[in-house]
């Protein structure tokens, strides 16, 4: 059995979204192995299977926003294509697209099987006296790689498993719009199909990732630590959106009862709000999907779920509660949203909850007007039908104003731009805990 030489193999990288740029930046750049001194020379193949991606990376831009223009440059050692057959050329494939749900709730896993299809062709064409690794960064439940992909893997490539090429997984853990903690300095979870591809595949991590690896046991128990990860953080977050709504009801605030808890030393900080994007709101469905194909009903997470993504109307009903109490008249009233990206920092709108809290505001009959400093207007138009205002609007004013998004752009505001936002007879809503207390805020 020859694995292909960690020193100079050929990589190819399937996706370059979020989790598969930055990989693939980090394997391109001048590096040297931490094991023998020894200058890495591996040559990255960089695929995407939309033209208009490869044609902005190419200008140096990611619409992502998780990599900079200086960043693309250094990275010498990279073909960026949209074209399968260069895929032929390599020894090791990591596969890198996304893992969403369906309307339903359920995993689609059609990217990924997509993803392996093409690998599968790539490997049919492949010319190589090392034996091909193929290796999955997508968040999937625990199975996924073995019982999906290798099986479309075998089909399309006419190989077979762990004799003729060989798997690993080794779950991503991007944190979008964080600038501190990114790839090299997050520890990696690793695995393989057998014990010496999962040594190859975590020596060949080891060679990028300066905080280290962890060796899982198997691809299994590496899928099954990936969704964990989001489903605790979902959960956690539900606790405190369920406390939210019981600290409404006594008439205290939220923010003041985390604040003091945190004075403990084991207090977890999480905090109540909107549980959107890609991740914590989509993975816990992959582990729940299993479960109950096992026959397992898994209530607990399943609970988490649903206060989560139900906590976008209970803030609506909230505002259009104060609103009914001041007996003003729906049909005049002005709200200004600030943000509609899932998470601070980040352009990315994939299931933004704070969709859902325009949607019940303008169904009321109210004039709800956004503003983010960071998405696409243009792209937030073709999707959503959503006109989003391109600048901050302080010569207007209106009687509500939500803080759903803790952009640093939002939290930079001064106290006078906020109020310039407001009318006389109009109240903040404060998501995020950003607006000056104050001037008439009520909290989540």
């Amino acid at each position: 059995m020859i694995l292909p030489p960690l020193k100079n193999c050929s990589v190819a990288v399937i996706g370059l979204g979020y989790v598969g740029l930055p990989l693939a930046l980090e394997l391109g750049k001048k590096r040297i192995n931490k094991k023998d001194g020894k200058l890495l020379e591996r040559k990255i193949i960089g695929f995407d299977i939309k033209e208009e991606r490869i044609d902005f990376i190419l200008k140096g831009i990611d619409t992502t926003k998780e990599t900079s223009k200086e960043e693309i440059a250094k990275a010498k050692n990279i073909e960026y294509t949209c074209d399968p057959k260069k895929l032929s050329n390599a020894d090791v494939f990591i596969i890198s697209v996304p893992t969403p749900i369906t309307e339903d709730k359920e995993p689609d896993l059609n990217p990924l099987i997509l993803a392996s299809k093409t690998v599968g062709k790539a490997l049919l064409e492949r010319v190589k006296d090392c034996l091909p690794i193929i290796v999955y960064e997508s968040t999937v439940y625990p199975g996924t790689t073995e019982d999906i992909c290798v099986p479309i893997l075998e089909k399309e490539s006419k190989l077979k498993f762990n004799k003729e090429f060989f798997c690993g997984y080794s779950p991503e853990r991007i944190n979008p719009g964080d600038p501190n903690n990114r790839l090299p300095n997050i520890k990696k979870v690793t695995s393989g199909s057998t014990k010496e591809s999962a040594i190859w595949v975590d020596e060949f991590y080891s060679s990028i990732i300066d905080a280290g690896t962890h060796l899982a046991s198997s691809i299994k128990v590496a899928e099954a630590a990936k969704i964990i990860e989001n489903t605790q953080r979902d959960l956690n977050i539900a606790l405190i959106n369920e406390l939210a709504k019981i600290f409404n009801l006594l008439d205290i605030d939220t923010l003041d009862v985390l604040e003091a808890a945190r004075t403990k030393w084991n207090f977890l900080d999480f905090r109540p709000g909107l549980v959107g994007g890609h991740c914590i709101g989509v993975d816990p469905y992959y582990l729940t999907y299993k479960a109950k194909k096992l026959g397992f009903y898994p209530s607990v997470v399943l609970a988490g779920r649903e206060t989560n993504d139900g906590i976008s109307s209970w803030i609506s009903k909230r505002i259009i509660t104060y609103l009914e109490e001041k007996n003003l008249n729906l049909n005049t009233i002005n709200i200004l949203i600030m943000g509609f990206t899932f998470k601070n920092n980040c352009p990315d709108t994939r299931n933004t909850k704070v969709l859902q809290i325009y949607n019940i505001l303008c169904s009321e009959g109210i004039n709800v007007e956004i503003f983010d400093p960071l998405v696409d207007v243009v792209e937030v138009k073709n999707i959503y039908n959503i006109n989003i205002l391109e600048k901050l609007p302080l010569k207007k004013k209106y009687q509500v104003v939500i803080a759903a998004v803790n952009h640093d752009y939002f939290v930079n505001l001064s106290r006078m731009e906020w109020q310039r936002l407001i009318s006389k007879d109009g109240f903040f809503f404060d998501i995020k805990g950003i607006i000056p207390r104050d001037l008439n805020v009520i909290r989540i």
